[in-house]
């Protein structure tokens, strides 16, 4: 028989508004006496982070806070964090705000009790096993935004400062102990970040429901994921205070990163050289590129989203679903073109070289060569 998949499925979530009361739970759960808090630059002073601080503080847990993060975090963030963490005395990470909060976070709890240098951990073949899992600090994972899905998952990403090339770094004990999704930690969210987190969750989906793997559970969450950014994306960019919209946005994003598990593919072999080099932002870069591969995709991919347009309600078959994906990027106010993110025509072969080996490539339904992302780049700029 040719059905065989290798299938784990997230933590412990403790969703709902007002939720983020609880943290001083989760770290008693997670065995944290003297956490870290690891946030971007932009959150550091927002009062969602001071709050959280508050809570931690009046539970006896400190106010320990790092937030040297930049958007598309490195391996000098990393290294600024593990000291951090070491010098506080600190026994766990509180990983709190967007994908870079989200992904260093994870990535400090790592490495704070490694000896191996972070890229011996890349994402290839048995890599992780290098790594010693008993000092790998506990994770508790806050999410602020509703896109990356990264407080779900396994893995981070985490960009070269010398070579822009971004690597993901994979441990199964980089899965957060417990996660805290609080709908109320992204009622302050701008639009355009609504828009471009957003659609980060929604290119989970499709990259996952394209995948050719076999994992029958996440195609499934991967299409109610799709419903729900659909249904709920536009309502929480129209009006960021509707609670309702950005609790399920919070769940679609949730759910693309367990659906990813089946797999993603071109959008993001194409997103993360992208952002590496032009340090454009992932979901937006994403939408931007959604387009070009679907039209590439077509042809392995037409007949499943005739059911997926169905079940969505899009008129046309793959056609439509086609259609309503340039329309829905165009009404959230995503650029047509990776032009507009400044993508120039003499970066493609340095993309090129970063497309083709970023794991992401395994899961497209049509095989990646350097001929035909060079194509698509060119679709797409």
């Amino acid at each position: 028989m040719s059905l065989v998949g290798n299938w784990s499925y997230p933590t412990a979530i403790k969703f709902g508004a007002g939720r983020i009361k609880e943290l001083p739970e989760a770290c008693a759960a997670a065995g944290m006496r003297r956490p870290l808090l690891v946030t971007d630059k932009g959150l550091a002073d927002l009062p969602i982070t001071t709050a959280t601080l508050d809570i931690l503080d009046a539970a006896g847990l400190g106010r320990g806070l790092f937030s040297d993060v930049d958007p598309n975090p490195n391996e000098k963030n990393l290294e600024a964090g593990v000291a951090a963490y070491d010098a506080g005395g600190h026994d766990g990470v509180i990983a709190f705000g967007g994908g870079s909060g989200l992904d260093l976070g994870k990535m400090v709890a790592f490495m704070a009790g490694q000896t191996r240098p972070v890229w011996d951990f890349e994402d290839i073949g048995d890599w992780w096993t290098r790594a010693d899992a008993d000092v790998i600090a506990p994770i508790i994972a806050v999410p602020t935004t509703a896109g990356t899905g990264s407080e779900v998952g396994r893995a981070s990403v985490i960009t070269n400062s010398e070579t822009h090339a971004k690597k993901i770094i994979f441990h199964p004990k980089v899965l957060p102990t417990v996660v805290i999704c609080d709908p109320e930690l992204t009622i302050g969210m701008p639009k355009f970040i609504t828009a471009g987190t957003g659609l980060d969750a929604f290119a989970h989906c499709v990259e996952a429901y394209s995948s050719p793997h076999y994992h029958p559970m996440s195609q499934g969450i991967a299409l109610e994921g799709m419903r729900l950014v659909k249904d709920y994306l536009p309502r929480a960019y129209a009006d960021g205070t509707d609670i309702e919209a950005r609790a399920q946005m919070m769940s679609a994003a949730a759910m693309g990163a367990t659906a990813f598990q089946k797999g993603l593919g071109a959008i993001h072999a194409m997103s993360h050289p992208v952002g590496a080099v032009f340090n454009t932002h992932h979901g937006t870069t994403n939408a931007v590129c959604m387009p070009a591969v679907l039209d590439f995709n077509a042809s392995a991919i037409a007949d499943r989203f005739r059911v997926a347009a169905a079940y969505l309600g899009i008129d046309g078959g793959f056609d439509g679903f086609r259609a309503f994906v340039q329309e829905f990027n165009d009404a959230l106010s995503i650029p047509r073109r990776l032009s507009d993110l400044g993508v120039t025509e003499a970066a493609i072969p340095e993309l090129v070289q970063g497309a083709i080996i970023d794991p992401s490539c395994g899961g497209n339904p049509i095989e990646l060569n350097e001929a035909n992302l060079t194509d698509l780049f060119k679709a797409a700029l």
